[in-house]
């Protein structure tokens, strides 16, 4: 194969449309647009406007704020760990951490950290280091034998 062989695959691309060429096109005189108003005109500035009424958007009252120092945790049921132990994906005998969850696929992104839940259960004896867990979940590891390293948390900005 050479490079000027080389084709995208049919129906990957359209020809752009063609406005503004006769009245043969079917796209010609107003080019699809219509008929006067301002939604004919260029640089057209409608959108979530009411005729003059006040716009939904602002009739609405606001409350809350978005907080956009939240941390956003990846988090993995116990079930998913055990799971994937079973399969051999996991290694029981070595610390499990966010990077060989992502190895073994049981979490896509670390995000900020991982955090372990309860759901399911664990029969496997693992080290776990993680962001964070649940009460239930540090039982039931602890349980089987296992235990969590909770990673040390980055101090708060001043």
């Amino acid at each position: 194969m050479k490079l000027n062989m080389i084709k995208d695959n049919d129906g990957a691309t359209r020809n752009s449309k063609r406005v503004g060429r006769g009245i043969g096109s079917g796209r010609g005189k107003t080019s699809g647009s219509g008929h006067k108003g301002q939604k004919a005109r260029s640089g057209v500035s409608i959108k979530g406007f009411e005729g003059g009424q006040m716009p939904i958007h602002r009739r609405l009252p606001k409350r809350g704020f978005t907080n956009i120092f939240r941390k956003d945790y990846a988090e993995v049921n116990l079930g998913r760990i055990q799971a994937a132990v079973d399969s051999g994906k996991l290694d029981a005998s070595k610390p499990v951490n966010a990077d060989t969850l992502m190895a073994a696929g049981v979490i896509g992104k670390a995000k900020d950290g991982v955090r372990v839940l309860a759901k399911g259960a664990l029969s496997a004896k693992i080290e776990i280091h993680a962001a964070g867990a649940s009460k239930a979940a540090i039982s039931a590891i602890e349980a089987a034998g296992g235990s969590v390293v909770m990673a040390a948390a980055a101090p708060a900005a001043e």
